[in-house]
C-alpha cells in the first residue's frame, strides 16, 4: 500500500514540474515575442513619423501656392500680354519659345521691373483642338511654365506668378482652319494689382 501512495504522489510532482517548466518556458517565449513586436512598432513609428514630415512638407508648399492663388484672384486685371501673333506663336505640340517671343518677354520682364509695381502674373497656356484633350491640357501647362521659367530668369519673383492651363478649352478662334488653330496655341500672361 504503501507503494501504490508514493507513486500518484511522484505522478502529482511530476505534472506540476512539467506544468510550471511549461509556462517558465511559455513566459520567456512571451518577452522575446514581445521585444520584436515592439522593435516592428518602433519602426513603424519612426516610417510614419518621416511619411508626417514629407505631408507636412507637401501642405506646406500647398499652403503656399493656395495663396498665391488667392492674391491673384483678389487683384484687379491691369493688363495683359498674349503671345500668339505670326513671330511668336507655339509651334504644333511644343512649348518653346522662339527667339521673337523671348525678345517680347524679355521686354515685358523690363517693362514689370520699370514699373516697380507690386503685381502678380496669371500665366494662362492654350492650345489648339487637335489631340486628346488631357495631352492638350498638359502641354498648355507645359507652355506657361515655360514663360513662368522665362520670366523667373529675367527678374520675376516666381512667387508672384501662378500658371494654369486651359488646353484647347477656351479658343479665341474656330479651330476649322491652320491659321485659326495657330491663333489658339497661345500663352496670355494676365497683369494683376
Amino acid at each position: 500500500m504503501m507503494k501504490s501512495l508514493k507513486m500518484p504522489a511522484l505522478n502529482k510532482i511530476a505534472a506540476c514540474a512539467l506544468v510550471m517548466g511549461g509556462l517558465a518556458v511559455s513566459g520567456c517565449a512571451t518577452k522575446d515575442y514581445v521585444k520584436t513586436k515592439v522593435g516592428v512598432v518602433q519602426t513603424q513609428v519612426g516610417d510614419h513619423e518621416v511619411k508626417l514630415g514629407e505631408l507636412d512638407k507637401t501642405s506646406r508648399e500647398a499652403l503656399d501656392r493656395a495663396t498665391a492663388a488667392g492674391k491673384l484672384a483678389e487683384g484687379k486685371f491691369m493688363y495683359s500680354m498674349v503671345l500668339s501673333d505670326d513671330s511668336v506663336k507655339f509651334p504644333v505640340d511644343a512649348a518653346t519659345l522662339s527667339p521673337e517671343a523671348e525678345q517680347r518677354l524679355t521686354e515685358f520682364s523690363e517693362k514689370l521691373k520699370g514699373e516697380n509695381k507690386n503685381v502678380y502674373l496669371e500665366i494662362q497656356g492654350h492650345t489648339d483642338n487637335v489631340g486628346d484633350p488631357a495631352y492638350n491640357d498638359g502641354l498648355g501647362a507645359k507652355r506657361a511654365e515655360t514663360v513662368r521659367k522665362f520670366l523667373s530668369m529675367h527678374g520675376i519673383a516666381l512667387n508672384r506668378m501662378a500658371t494654369i492651363s486651359y488646353g484647347e478649352e477656351a479658343p479665341v478662334v474656330a479651330n476649322d482652319t491652320r491659321e485659326n488653330r495657330a491663333q489658339n496655341r497661345r500663352v496670355v500672361v494676365m497683369v494683376l494689382s
